[in-house]
């Protein structure tokens, strides 16, 4: 393990450049505030507050899909769904037909209450559709072709499959005890879900709508992020304070990485060759240069949390737990660079140019 010195004046000059050269938006999810902010990436300025989503935890895009699909953690009953305001791009019929009794039987388990996914524009904000899943929702992802939503539910140790082409929830798959983070790799027919409570990383074929194989991965993973093109998975072991390297060819256990305290927030740099990890319970960042498998560390408190690459900046956000901020971070040697505050709490953050 070593500890770095970072040319600041350089590091500064580039990070800047490359600002100048790409302006991403940043959505924020903000929790109990109900809402998303829009910011612009270089500032944190809210271009946009997005209302109307209840508890929202989960968000997810992908570039050059024109939805972002937004969970709530919140559980409610059929009649209050039934009361909320449709979205003003749906007719009324459309409305009325989207909420009229089921003649089939509820995709899930059947004692799950209900949560809502939102289907937002991913370029205006503006929702557009709302699906009745079953049971809270964690985090979400969307495939990279922008057929498929999906949703983890902990209580109900599965996940939701929507398909974005007719906005109908199309399946729940039981992938293991307490599905927490979920992402895609190379294949948009095929989705990686953490289940921290047994342990393992699940590969799910979404047309079949089967788990294909578990993968161990530590005691308790949370957050990961994918490299499509290595095929690995680099998994958060969060209250082991590890980061797993996994190879997604044959599941087996590659590296690990000592980052120490309960984990949280996890993503690659542009390049890839470079992991970011939001140290929550030790107030730290910390950088992994996957060639080397050297570790930098910075301090940033209180409570780093999610963690986001902004694409084509050279900085990432890290929301804190414990205060309605989100910091700016230089990935060129982890200084906080930029702070903006956020009502709520900043989970699930998405970038998009």
């Amino acid at each position: 393990m070593k500890f770095r010195a970072f040319p600041t004046a350089t590091a500064a000059f580039l990070v800047s450049t490359a600002i100048a050269a790409a302006q991403p938006i940043v959505f924020v999810p903000e929790g109990s505030a109900n809402s998303i902010r829009m910011v612009k990436a270089d500032t944190g300025e809210t271009v946009k507050q997005i209302t109307g989503v209840e508890a929202v935890h989960g968000l997810a895009g992908a570039p050059g899909v024109p939805y972002l699909v937004a969970g709530s953690y919140a559980e409610t009953d059929r009649a209050a769904i039934a009361e909320m305001a449709q979205p003003e791009t749906v007719s009324a019929n459309d409305h009325e037909a989207h909420h009229a009794p089921k003649e089939s039987e509820p995709i899930g388990p059947s004692d799950a209450g209900i949560s809502i996914l939102s289907v937002l524009d991913a370029t205006t904000g503006e929702i557009i559709r709302r699906i009745e899943v079953p049971g809270a929702v964690h985090h979400t992802a969307v495939s990279p072709d922008g057929r498929f939503a999906v949703a983890t539910h902990p209580a109900g140790d599965g996940i939701s499959v929507v398909d974005l082409t007719t906005f109908e929830l199309t399946a729940f798959v039981q992938t293991g005890s307490t599905p927490n983070y979920v992402a895609f790799g190379s294949d948009p027919g095929v989705v990686y879900v953490s289940n921290t409570g047994n342990g393992t990383i699940s590969e799910v074929d979404l047309s079949r709508g089967i788990v294909r194989r578990n993968m161990v991965a530590g005691d308790a993973p949370e957050h990961f992020a994918v490299d499509p093109e290595k095929m690995t998975l680099y998994a958060a072991d969060a209250d082991a304070g590890n980061v797993l390297e996994l190879s997604l060819k044959d599941g087996s256990q590659l590296r690990s990485f000592a980052i120490g305290g309960t984990l949280h927030g996890i993503d690659l740099s542009d390049d890839r060759a470079a992991l970011f990890v939001a140290g929550r319970g030790e107030n730290k960042i910390a950088t992994v240069a996957l060639s080397s498998g050297d570790i930098s560390f910075a301090a940033l408190s209180p409570e780093p949390y999610h963690l986001t690459n902004i694409p084509g900046t050279g900085t990432f956000y890290v929301s804190s737990r414990s205060e309605p901020l989100v910091w700016i971070v230089n990935a060129s040697d982890l200084s906080a660079i930029g702070e903006f505050p956020v009502n709520g709490e900043g989970h699930q953050m998405v970038a998009l140019p």
